[in-house]
């Protein structure tokens, strides 16, 4: 892979060594951050080029610069439309920066929680970015050399782009390992109300952590609330719909953001809840790949109704949702039509 050393030149396909000075000068001293979380702050810049570039100032990492090179170079190698790429890096005395592309509509996280947004996305943008998160993570899990989890996916690390197209961000959290994705990963990472129960439990982190944090997201995106924030009379979202559609009930419209006043594809709706209720099972043998759940929601394959998860008990009002089901259940049938 080619690297270039010093100002950004605009050759496409280089990852660029950035000096810190020109790093400080394009986005005019770190004048206008874009977000912050646990492992640096986001800034927005400008190259020479005109071209808008988001910085990450990375801290309370622990690896010297050889481990830093080899880490941004990997990441340097993922290249997918659904997944913010890596422009280039810094890495200066202890400062280490990555210098990513920029998204002009930001956050999903910023459209889905916060009174200020100036857009209201509408059920098909939120049904394209349900697919397009799903192809970029199925490209770390199945298609990059090494499986790659991600391990914090949140619609803060969802990013759109000027078409609200969904590109995955944030790989300061993904853990590379063996294809077979079988070794434990000992420390926790994530974030509160999207951990697999394995990261818990101490079981084995594979793909499906991943899986699993992918259908809690889905159902902040369908309902427009955060996962841990229960509903106006009490009850759990999560659970509402897992119980709703365990018992086969597929009236779900009731569930949608009141901010589309019941505007949706009610067959996608389905669709949807149904995918984030098989993510979210408690064995990690029974959530669906991510190439499953896009064939899912493409309406490629159909999908069973999955059990209600035993996770969740905790989560039910006074425990009225006794729909716990411990036999197999069929997954999905591959549509006949297609």
């Amino acid at each position: 892979m080619k690297r270039k050393v010093g100002r950004y030149n605009g050759e496409a396909g280089d990852l660029i060594l950035f000096k810190y000075k020109d790093i400080k000068k394009a986005t005019k001293e770190f004048s206008e951050k874009l977000g912050e979380g646990g492992f640096g702050s986001v800034f927005k810049g400008t190259l020479p080029d005109s071209r808008g570039i988001a910085v990450k100032v990375l801290k309370n990492l622990r690896q010297g610069e050889k481990q830093f090179r080899a880490e941004v170079s990997t990441i340097g190698q993922i290249q997918h439309i659904n997944l913010v790429r890596l422009k280039g890096f810094c890495i200066e005395d202890d400062k280490r920066l990555l210098v990513l592309e920029y998204m002009k509509n930001g956050s999903l996280e910023h459209h889905l929680f916060r009174e200020n947004s100036n857009v209201s996305l509408d059920w098909k943008a939120r049904y394209n970015i349900m697919i397009g998160t799903a192809r970029g993570l199925k490209y770390l899990h199945e298609k990059c050399r090494d499986c790659i989890i991600h391990c914090d996916i949140k619609p803060d690390n969802i990013l759109l782009d000027d078409e609200f197209n969904a590109k995955v961000g944030d790989f300061g959290l993904a853990k590379l390992i063996g294809r077979d994705c079988s070794r434990v990963l000992t420390t926790i990472r994530g974030t509160r109300g999207y951990l697999a129960p394995e990261w818990i439990s101490g079981e084995a982190i594979t793909a499906k952590a991943d899986v699993f944090s992918y259908g809690k997201l889905l159902f902040e995106i369908i309902s427009g609330r955060r996962n841990m924030e229960l509903l106006d009379d009490g009850d759990y979202f999560p659970a509402l719909v897992a119980d709703k559609i365990s018992k086969g009930e597929e009236v779900l419209m009731q569930f949608l953001d009141q901010k589309l006043k019941g505007k949706a594809n009610s067959i996608e709706l389905t669709r949807a809840c149904k995918v984030a209720c098989w993510c979210i099972q408690d064995d990690e043998k029974n959530r669906p790949t991510m190439g499953l759940v896009i064939q899912i929601l493409e309406g490629i394959s159909e999908v069973g109704i999955p059990p209600f998860p035993w996770f969740l008990r905790g989560f039910a009002k006074d425990n009225e949702y006794q729909s716990i089901v411990h036999e197999p259940y069929t997954f999905y049938t591959t549509s006949s039509n297609n």
